[in-house]
């Protein structure tokens, strides 16, 4: 089957990070993708986020590698792209020339800062863009300086999934108006948006600024890892208490404890209490005997482990391309569902402007 974005034309920008996944999250999902990147590049099955598309190398420092990319930007429906403001300016192709060739194109601007703003042409990565919104402060344990946590909060969670979500916005309000639209999602923006709860928190009183002092930062002992027998890690999530007292009955603890699980002054002696427990088997056996339950558990996997998973393998959770286990598309769809991920296609650029009726040049069609 062909995805529920079967039809939906998007020319991708060859980038790093949230740009290069947005594109495949879209090409996952049936949208038909045409990376254009420069000379020379290539695509190992490594590569995971180049899956599903079509790739054509153009020289944009040239007229005719301009000319040749607009000719695709005329029929496309989405353009992503994730360069400093200005650089797609400057290349002959900011949103002013591509939407005066192509009045419905929906144009995607993934950057950390944002269009505009004082730090808007400044260079940074993700730890940067979290870091002024306020989640990374919030991140890590007591006394310790926050730890980077992989880039999922700013590139992919605050960037790549609100850029898509902007998108198919966008898109949404095009085919009634008849007009695109620029969309510009900063990491920023993102990563201060996926932070709603914790400035609820924070308003009502119910959230410090200590790191570890929180509901679901670490300071309570029924949300949180533990390390087992064997050095490995279980997680525990158990907050509601009749999840918490099944844990407790499970792990053999006595009805007592359970009581006052909400008392703060409690919560560094019940952390201990259960640190000791956790440590007397291992991982495994504590799947055996909590995996399954309301207990609120899980083991703590690695990317070795996870694929493997009984419940990741059930549901398919992830699939094998050319040699390389990888996550497979989400989510899933009851009528539509998507294809199973292809590797990156290499093609030349005379041939993907052909597959989308733009052999004629963008010259011709203005």
């Amino acid at each position: 089957m062909p995805g529920p974005l079967d039809g939906l034309r998007v020319v991708e920008m060859a980038g790093m990070g949230p740009g290069p996944f947005c594109g495949m999250v879209l090409a996952d999902l049936g949208a038909d993708v045409v990376c254009i990147a420069r000379p020379g590049t290539t695509h190992a099955a490594t590569d995971v986020t180049a899956r599903g598309k079509r790739h054509v190398a153009l020289d944009l420092q040239t007229a005719p590698g301009v000319e040749a990319a607009l000719g695709l930007i005329v029929k496309a429906d989405v353009l992503i792209e994730g360069y400093r403001p200005g650089v797609m300016e400057r290349l002959g192709l900011g949103p002013t020339a591509c939407m005066k060739l192509n009045p419905k194109l929906v144009y995607g601007r993934m950057t950390g800062w944002g269009q505009t703003g004082p730090l808007s042409a400044a260079a940074g990565h993700d730890i940067n863009y979290i870091a002024v919104t306020g989640a990374l402060h919030a991140i890590g344990r007591a006394g310790d300086a926050p730890p980077p946590p992989l880039n999922y909060v700013g590139d992919y969670g605050g960037g790549a999934m609100l850029l898509a979500v902007g998108l198919l916005a966008a898109l949404h309000e095009a085919r009634r108006s008849g007009q695109g639209q620029v969309v510009d999602a900063a990491m920023t923006d993102g990563a201060a948006l996926l932070s709603s709860v914790f400035y609820g928190m924070k308003a009502a009183g119910r959230w410090t600024a200590q790191r570890a002092d929180n509901l679901l930062d670490g300071a309570a002992h029924f949300y949180d890892t533990y390390a087992c027998a064997d050095g490995k890690f279980v997680a525990i999530g158990a907050i509601e208490p009749k999840f918490f007292a099944q844990l407790c009955e499970l792990c053999g603890l006595e009805a007592e404890f359970t009581q006052g699980q909400m008392d703060r002054s409690r919560w560094p002696m019940m952390k201990l209490r259960l640190a000791d427990v956790f440590r007397t088997r291992t991982r495994e056996e504590w799947c055996a005997l909590l995996e399954g339950t309301d207990a609120c558990f899980a083991p703590v996997l690695d990317f070795e482990e996870a694929p493997q998973h009984v419940h990741n393998q059930a549901r398919g959770t992830f699939v094998t391309v050319q040699g390389v286990v990888q996550p497979a598309p989400a989510p899933r769809f009851s009528r539509t569902p998507n294809a199973q991920p292809e590797p990156a296609a290499p093609q030349a650029a005379a041939d993907a402007l052909r597959a989308w009726g733009a052999a004629e040049t963008a010259r011709a069609e203005a």
